[in-house]
């Protein structure tokens, strides 16, 4: 593979999983249920999934 072909490829899987982040994220907004999330200081959180798309 040339370093176009793996560049392309580090993108498009990138733009896939945003996606399916995204997905999940709403999925459990839907459903009223949090996700576990780590701070820039290392801290564990428990946050509303709907917080997390606010923060998209």
């Amino acid at each position: 593979m040339s370093d176009k072909d793996i560049q392309e490829f580090a993108e498009t899987l990138q733009y896939g999983l945003s996606i399916a982040e995204r997905r999940m994220l709403e999925e459990k907004a839907l459903r009223g249920q949090d996700i576990v999330v780590c701070r820039n200081d290392g801290t564990i959180q428990r946050i509303p999934a709907k917080e997390a798309i606010k923060a998209l």
